[in-house]
């Protein structure tokens, strides 16, 4: 299967907070492997299309809510890679379509709505086999792209950084990103995440079973803050939207609030608490998603 994308670059930030604090900070450019299917979302789609290929699938079934960037991704690869792909969507059908749907149908991708209290059960068994009977046989990627394949595509990033580092950085969402790095570094180094989500942390026991399933042992090298949700998943704080208009006006890099904005806002944080030893190097992943800039009406001018 041809790989129609680019090594993203590495690029390093300066900012008198880094100069004050002597560290220095790198961005793994993710957000540049790809238009459509960018960030950690080709990294953790990559196998899983491979595997479909390998096994002879030739529909892609996933789930995401209207705003997903996993749905706009597995959409546009399964366009690239010739698959059909099935996007069951949280909620119900609505008469105006998001922005993400509305591409994700321009792919080709078929989308049938489930309300809420079924989408929790959506991964059982029981539903994944209900699904078979009524649509057909499919290549399943859960919600988000996080499996066991997906770690295989996010540790490559590790071996791509052509550096001395000490911490590699990542937002985490469904925790497979975080779990590819520490599957990556082997337990060496350092890897923190920067979790969007509120409420009672299952992502550490996530990490580790996804990292003992794929390499069969577990590591203890990585760490994972909880302090900088803004709210919870896809909220936002002033404080927030004022760091991601002054990121891109200092840098001339785009974030979104989701995601890498509170990677970044909670990285900067650290760094002025003096988390970090001096000397340290960081290297702080771009995840992509800008697709979900449309949603915010703070950042629309910025990101235009």
């Amino acid at each position: 299967m041809q790989n129609p994308f680019n090594v993203s670059p590495l690029q390093q930030l300066h900012d008198k907070l880094f100069e004050e604090k002597v560290v220095e900070v790198f961005i793994k450019r993710d957000d540049l492997i790809h238009e459509h299917v960018q960030g950690n979302k080709w990294r953790k789609l990559k196998y899983n299309l491979y595997e479909a290929r390998l096994n002879k699938q030739n529909t892609l079934l996933t789930f995401g809510g209207p705003y997903s960037n996993h749905i706009y991704a597995t959409a546009a690869a399964a366009k690239l890679f010739h698959f059909k792909a099935i996007g069951i969507i949280r909620g119900e059908e609505s008469q105006i379509k998001s922005d993400t749907l509305q591409f994700a149908a321009s792919q080709g991708m078929e989308l049938y709505y489930m309300d809420r209290e079924m989408y929790r059960q959506k991964d059982s068994p029981e539903n994944i086999e209900s699904l078979r009977v009524q649509i057909g046989d499919f290549y399943y990627i859960p919600e988000g792209g996080t499996n066991v394949n997906a770690l295989e595509g996010v540790e490559e990033i590790i071996e791509e950084l052509n550096m001395p580092f000490d911490y590699v950085c990542t937002a985490c969402g469904t925790a497979g990103t975080l779990a590819g790095l520490v599957a990556g570094l082997r337990g060496a180094k350092n890897a923190i995440g920067f979790s969007s989500l509120k409420g009672e942390d299952t992502l550490t026991q996530k990490v580790n079973e996804l990292v003992k399933a794929y390499t069969g042992v577990e590591f203890s090298n990585f760490s994972i803050y909880f302090d900088y949700h803004f709210g919870g998943y896809a909220k936002t704080k002033p404080e927030l939207i004022e760091f991601i208009l002054d990121f891109k006006q200092k840098f001339n890099i785009q974030l979104e609030p989701v995601y890498t904005g509170k990677m970044f806002y909670g990285l900067f944080d650290l760094i002025q608490k003096d988390y970090f030893p001096k000397g340290s190097r960081m290297v702080a992943l771009h995840t992509g998603g800008l697709q979900g800039l449309s949603g915010f009406k703070q950042l629309q001018i910025e990101s235009n």
